[in-house]
């Protein structure tokens, strides 16, 4: 049985709220758990200590029996000190898109002529004195 230890949605229509869970992977993601391990409320600020609770026994249990993380718990339990941070690798996460690029193109041109402008206004002003 492949288990996983990911989130299982709860709560009502754009009020979410999950709990993270141990799961055999066939199952349906709010469906049939084996273990429920802790809570997420996202709707809470993040410095909130009620944001994420974890029993942490239970999840070392769970990875000591070979259960696999999502991306989403694994990056949970890596702020909590359980599991060793993962190098990931996402090169184009912070590049704007085209359409973004375009406009950046745009205003920074706008600003060089901008300042064109101001350049020779001053030349000209300072010749004139």
């Amino acid at each position: 049985m492949a288990m996983k230890i990911r989130l299982a949605r709860a709560g009502s229509k754009k009020r979410p709220f999950y709990r993270i869970v141990a799961a055999d992977s066939r199952m349906p993601r709010d469906g049939r758990f084996i273990e429920k391990l802790g809570t997420y409320n996202p709707l809470l600020p993040k410095d909130s200590e009620d944001r994420v609770k974890m029993d942490l026994e239970r999840i070392q249990h769970w990875l000591d029996k070979g259960a696999q993380t999502t991306d989403r718990v694994s990056r949970m339990l890596e702020a909590a000190g359980v599991v060793a941070k993962k190098e990931r690798s996402n090169p184009n996460k912070g590049t704007p898109g085209k359409k973004a690029q375009e406009r950046a193109e745009q205003k920074a041109a706008k600003a060089a002529d901008a300042a064109d402008a101001g350049a020779e206004a001053e030349a000209e002003a300072g010749a004139g004195e």
